[in-house]
């Protein structure tokens, strides 16, 4: 769904970008309290997995094919702030790398692709654990059905977008069908993705996903015909740091390359949904080349190899390691000024 230049007029365009700049900013400091120095690095790499995994392209109609858009797996494994910085990384890196997504419709997509996807599928997301059965699979349903809604509803909001600012003069009704009908279906692919993303790392990491903290149900114990909770097990201290995390963050950078490097080679060709309807209703007619088309990346490609499946899989490599390295440094930064804020608090009230 990467909004081109050219779609969305520039005073909307510009709109937009505030917005998402503002959100970016708010999600910044509401990420301090999400990510420490064990966070911090997995933030980095739900980044960089989510890039490679939006290259998959997978076939949703015909001549349609769709892609993940990542809201509610990075709101649900990191928090909705942190999720909202690790799309914006993600659209970054595709717009100035791979000229996917126009960069003065970058606010745009960050708008629509990461600040509506992310707090649509987060709120669901709590509000239905809140309700079902505390376990893992309730919260895999939950990830499911908040993902599956996440996806329309940023088709409404580009259709909104559209009907505010759009360069060309379509009916909004035959756009707002088009764009829900298909992101629908699309959003059945994004709901068993996240699903089994999160369902993966709860069955080895609980302790790791941001939306399953606090979600444990005490144990019971029957005592003369009554259920109570039972007194709560005596644990060693962990080592430093928690559970070390080197594992799992390994493990997701060997699939997220290999996704990318190899896997990707096989993604649907067809247009995504956005293209589709945009192409099938005239939404396009005003599309810009995009400003980095000359970019030895553009098209997800490097540009003068000539083997296809060669180009595509070290741009999908280098996509990968641009995003990691670009989003754990920002995570860092992030963390850091956490670390560094909570030990002035410290020094304050030792001298109170």
């Amino acid at each position: 769904m990467h909004v081109p230049d050219g779609f969305i007029n520039a005073p909307v365009s510009a709109v937009a970008g505030v917005v998402a700049a503002g959100a970016v900013a708010v999600s910044l400091k509401g990420a301090r309290r999400e990510l420490d120095e064990r966070t911090a690095p997995l933030a980095g790499l739900v980044a960089a997995f989510i890039f490679a995994v939006q290259m998959l392209n997978f076939p949703v109609a015909a001549g349609t094919s769709g892609h993940l858009l990542g809201g509610a797996l990075a709101a649900i494994l990191v928090g909705p702030y942190t999720g909202v910085l690790c799309i914006s990384v993600v659209l970054l890196m595709q717009g100035i790398l791979f000229a996917d997504g126009g960069l003065t419709a970058l606010g745009v997509n960050v708008l629509d692709m990461g600040i509506t996807t992310t707090v649509v599928a987060y709120a669901l997301f709590r509000g239905l654990v809140g309700v079902l059965p505390r376990t893992r699979r309730s919260m895999t349903a939950a990830s499911f059905v908040a993902a599956l809604v996440s996806v329309p509803a940023a088709a409404c909001v580009f259709t909104l977008l559209y009907w505010i600012g759009g360069t060309t003069d379509i009916p909004i009704g035959k756009v707002f069908t088009a764009m829900v009908g298909v992101h629908v279906l699309i959003g059945i692919g994004e709901a068993v993705i996240t699903a089994l993303t999160v369902g993966a790392v709860l069955a080895v990491r609980p302790d790791l996903v941001h939306g399953a903290k606090g979600l444990a149900a005490p144990l019971k114990l029957r005592v003369d015909g009554e259920l109570v909770d039972a007194p709560a097990p005596v644990r060693e201290p962990a080592p430093a740091a928690h559970r070390p995390t080197r594992g799992l963050w390994v493990t997701g950078l060997v699939t997220a390359l290999v996704l990318a490097g190899f896997v990707s080679f096989y993604a649907s060709a067809n247009p995504d949904g956005l293209e589709k309807v945009a192409a099938d209703k005239g939404i396009d007619k005003e599309a810009k080349e995009h400003a980095a088309a000359d970019s030895p990346l553009a098209d997800y490609g490097v540009k003068d190899v000539s083997n296809a499946r060669l180009s595509g899989g070290l741009a999908g490599i280098i996509g990968v390691g641009a995003t990691l390295v670009a989003g754990s440094g920002a995570f860092y930064v992030v963390s850091r000024r956490r670390r560094t804020q909570g030990e002035a608090d410290t020094r304050t009230d030792e001298k109170v």
